[in-house]
């Protein structure tokens, strides 16, 4: 869990925007959604495997996207 220290003299706007801004990066609000309801194992294989095969296709496109412009001449993005 994030914590924040308040520093002296400093609003209370401020460190709850320092605060939510870490709870964003450590991913808490998104692993309380993911945990809000009971998932199934047999559900949360098929969503992991669902999640690596657009990961797999997404790699094959910007490759394919790649090796097109090195024919081309044109430089990688």
């Amino acid at each position: 869990m994030p914590s924040v220290k308040v520093k002296e003299n400093e609003p209370f706007d401020i460190a709850i925007r320092r605060f939510k801004r870490a709870c964003e990066k450590a991913g808490v609000l998104s692993e309380v959604r993911r945990r809000e309801f009971y998932e199934k194992p047999t559900a949360e294989r098929k969503r992991k495997g669902a999640a690596a095969i657009k990961r797999h296709l997404k790699k094959l496109a910007r490759e394919r996207y790649a090796l097109k412009n090195l024919r081309r001449g044109r430089p990688q993005l």
